[in-house]
């Protein structure tokens, strides 16, 4: 379990998270031999280095309020997903990896905005939260029309 006492805690922690997911996306898109897959991968990469930055952005611009009374305990073990990627794997295993980890960062973001005590830091929350649950449908329709059709 991970405790959080102020906001600039959760900004911090979210945009770690951000920047693992942009590396992530980015390496999985280097590991691709075929090109629509790596065009794919490399969007959401830099979706998700956009969504690092406007994190930066709000914790630098000093937008939030300083809560130190706050104390937010997250069961963090319950929203991260912890999948390595493999030189081996192939597209749907890639799908399946980018949909746990958009999903994740959905629940982290959602789980974020119900503690957030600052209410333009949590329409940030919602609004990222929103666009993961995006993310996530995206490769949820990848996954249905090109890996469900080939069976």
């Amino acid at each position: 379990m991970t405790e959080f006492k102020t906001i600039d805690e959760i900004l911090a922690f979210a945009i770690g998270e951000e920047e693992q997911a942009w590396r992530f996306y980015e390496m999985l898109a280097e590991q691709s031999s075929r090109p629509e897959i790596r065009a794919v991968l490399a969007e959401f990469a830099e979706e998700e280095r956009a969504h690092k930055a406007r994190l930066e952005a709000v914790r630098a611009g000093g937008q939030m309020v300083v809560a130190d009374a706050v104390v937010a305990r997250m069961h963090l073990a319950d929203i991260l997903v912890d999948e390595t990627p493999r030189p081996d794997m192939d597209y749907a295993q890639i799908l399946v990896v980018a949909m746990k980890k958009e999903k994740a960062a959905f629940d982290l973001y959602t789980a974020l905005a119900q503690v957030c005590p600052d209410v333009a830091l949590r329409d940030v929350f919602r609004g990222l939260a929103q666009e993961e649950a995006r993310h996530q449908r995206r490769f949820e329709v990848e996954y249905d029309e090109v890996v469900l059709k080939e069976d």
